[in-house]
């Protein structure tokens, strides 16, 4: 007999799977498997998704559910791996702990790159995995070099249509294609969870703010994202809303509401925080935003592609500019909101809902990114890079690189190569230090 089991921290990701199976994506099982894992910095205070509203409406599609937390406590999730001599061990006893026997076992797993998905590639040796992404990361490359006894076992990458045309990265080192969900099953799933947004406020078509909690990410202060929740509540009355709703993170700390708070009694506009812990996509269906604002959720592009509603983007310049190092992984989200999305700032933009680049521009874009990104994983790319640059790189494309990458991996648009010996020079280098130094201590 075959078991599939698929593995699950989210309710958008268990929401995808519903879609996958409900499609016909995964073939006959004898048994299925949602394997739960809470990833929460503190699991036994945070509630997994199988307490989330919405979760019973999902269940239905698997034969069990199982607390992966539960089975390897008192370790972590995502902190754990077994050592290799223990591989055999752990997997006869996943097999008697979860009942498999000799059952043959087939994987779907989130990020495969790290833990738990990664752990449970190894443990089940020989296993056929399929990756599931729910989110923009499906877009970019690997993030860390994965072990070819795991790479070469992925069958395919299984991906929302968020942006149609546009092709996955992930795992393409290993010649993984990409597999689209459908949207339309998809949306039905979610369907199936609005009737639970009862305990939402009944506020029509405002303009919804998303909150990301980029700070727990250290990739902003906490005193930045404020601002940036600020700025999401200015555009949205520049434009003339007088109705807005705030979603905040679940895990965000209440001062970033109260900062709104003040804000929207000074613009003298109608607020709504919303405490329910549902999706996103359950407030676009109870509440039709007239418009929805984030920084690069992939909630916005749920919003443009499933349901049609118009999107701006704040912040992404300041992402672009913040993140380290070159390689993390949230560059390629931060990279296609911006380049696809209207800026909030832009009017005229937002009401016509002006899209920035077409899908074959974006597509080399996020393949140049990639490659800058992870040049070990996608060498293939270097020569595809290079013309890009020597033929796309302007000032509203530079944006998306940084010099000093460029020049460390030889590509146009670094320091020029009469020059290029400076960045490896030892001497120089010995004399920059210096200057820096001396610079210092005079300023004291």
């Amino acid at each position: 007999m075959t078991t599939q089991i698929f593995q699950a921290s989210t309710l958008y990701g268990t929401a995808t799977l519903a879609a996958a199976l409900d499609s016909g994506c995964f073939g006959p099982a004898g048994r299925r498997i949602l394997l739960v894992c809470n990833n929460a910095a503190t699991p036994e205070t945070t509630p997994g998704l199988d307490e989330m509203p919405g979760f019973e409406r999902l269940r239905e599609r698997f034969d069990d559910v199982i607390s992966y937390n539960e089975t390897i406590f008192p370790f972590h999730p995502g902190g754990w791996a077994p050592r290799v001599d223990d591989m055999p061990l752990w997997e006869r006893y996943l097999r008697h702990e979860w009942h498999l026997g000799d059952d043959d076992v087939e994987l779907a797993v989130e990020s495969i790159q790290v833990n738990p998905s990664l752990a449970l590639a190894q443990i089940f040796t020989g296993a056929p995995v399929t990756v599931y992404a729910d989110g923009l990361m499906s877009y970019g490359p690997t993030r860390n070099k994965i072990d070819p006894l795991v790479g070469t076992r992925v069958d395919r990458v299984l991906h929302l249509d968020l942006v149609p045309g546009l092709k996955p990265l992930l795992l393409t080192e290993f010649g993984v294609p990409g597999e689209i969900v459908p949207t339309q099953a998809f949306t039905k799933v979610l369907a199936e969870l609005a009737p639970l947004g009862d305990d939402l406020p009944e506020v029509e078509e405002p303009a919804l703010l998303l909150g990301q909690y980029l700070s727990a990410l250290d990739i902003l202060t906490a005193e930045q994202e404020e601002n940036l929740h600020v700025r999401m509540l200015k555009g949205a009355v520049q434009l003339g809303h007088t109705k807005v709703v705030f979603k905040p993170h679940p895990s965000a700390p209440a001062r970033f509401t109260r900062s709104l708070e003040q804000e929207a009694e000074k613009l003298e506009v109608e607020l709504t925080v919303l405490d329910t812990p549902v999706l996103a996509e359950v407030v676009y269906q109870r509440m039709r935003p007239a418009l929805v604002v984030g920084c690069f959720s992939t909630a916005l592009l749920t919003a443009s592609a499933l349901y049609g509603l118009p999107v701006a983007r704040v912040g992404t310049d300041l992402l672009l500019e913040r993140l380290t190092p070159f390689e993390n992984s949230n560059r390629i989200p931060v990279t296609v909101v911006d380049a696809l999305l209207p800026e909030l700032s832009n009017g005229e933009a937002v009401t016509e809902q002006r899209e920035g680049m077409d899908v074959a521009a974006l597509g080399a874009l996020v393949r140049a990114v990639g490659f800058a990104m992870q040049p070990k994983i996608l060498p293939r790319l270097r020569e595809e890079t290079e013309r890009y640059l020597a033929g796309n790189l302007n000032a509203q494309t530079l944006r998306y690189f940084k010099r000093k990458r460029l020049t460390s991996l030889a590509l146009p648009g670094g320091v020029p190569s009469q020059l290029s010996f400076i960045p490896r020079n030892a001497t120089v280098r010995r004399v920059a230090r210096k200057a820096r130094n001396l610079r210092r201590v005079v300023r004291r």
